[in-house]
């Protein structure tokens, strides 16, 4: 089957992109049957946004490790009783 450019309409920003003919091979070849709905700057953003998730940023808490001494930042509240550890003394006792 010949392929020809067509002219799509992206549905997040409303701009015009080509659908080059190469691209309709590839995506026959993937077994993709409808064509793509966003122009290649949103598809990235989009993928970017999905690759980082909803995961909010961790929150770091300042302690001071059991071993060495050092002020250390760790991703959890540290209890009292309850040793902590920076990364290289925690990893030295793995």
């Amino acid at each position: 089957m010949a392929y020809e450019d067509k002219i799509l309409e992206c549905v997040d920003c409303g701009k015009s992109f080509t659908f080059s003919a190469a691209e309709q091979e590839f995506y026959a070849s993937k077994g993709f049957e409808n064509d793509p709905k966003r122009c290649p700057e949103c598809r990235q953003s989009r993928k970017q946004e999905r690759s980082q998730g909803y995961r909010r940023p961790r929150e770091m808490h300042v302690a001071i490790c059991a071993e060495c001494g050092a002020e250390c930042e760790v991703p959890f509240e540290p209890r009292d009783g309850r040793p902590v550890y920076c990364s290289n003394c925690f990893n030295r006792r793995r």
